[in-house]
């Protein structure tokens, strides 16, 4: 999670998914409606089938089972919804697609503090969250707002990682 756009939240779960997928059965869902990278980041531009029971079935790549709305919204047309379509969506992603037996699901969540955080507080139980940042003191602002909600919901903060420390223009 991140209280900001463009700090490499979905680089980073990729990455941390694929070295947890060595050893561990691994789902990864990018829950960023608005904005989906895992197809482009895993370099999948397909539809996932869906099985006799109606379900999603995640598509499969480097041992992980991935799901994205960009799977779903082939033509990257953009999507203007209201949060209730947004937390709904949501929430399909969990009990419409045949995630199988996972020890692991990492969640690529969007920017901020809203609908789609919500949403996940309230139906799941989170083991914690992982905020990722970058160095400038802007993002550092909106870190302490992702950490806030995230102690106020009961979720435990497993790290916080300063993404492109050393970056140099």
């Amino acid at each position: 999670a991140s209280g900001k756009g463009g700090v490499g939240k979905s680089t980073v779960a990729v990455n941390l998914a694929a070295t947890i997928s060595k050893k561990y059965k691994v789902g990864l869902l990018d829950l960023d409606i608005y904005g989906p990278s895992l197809p482009m980041l895993v370099g999948i531009n397909a539809q996932p089938q869906m099985n006799e029971d109606k379900k999603l079935i995640p598509i499969e790549k480097y041992n992980m089972r991935l799901m994205s709305f960009g799977f779903i919204n082939a033509q990257n047309a953009p999507t203007i919804w209201r949060g209730t379509m947004v937390a709904r969506m949501t929430q399909q992603f969990f009990e419409n697609v045949e995630w199988g037996n996972l020890d692991f699901l990492i969640l690529d969540l969007p920017p901020g503090t809203g609908d789609i955080q919500l949403t996940l507080v309230q139906k799941l139980a989170l083991t914690g969250a992982i905020i990722i940042t970058t160095p400038q003191n802007l993002a550092l602002l909106d870190v302490k707002k992702s950490a806030d909600m995230f102690n106020k919901v009961n979720a435990p903060l497993l790290g916080v990682i300063e993404n492109m420390t050393h970056f140099m223009c």
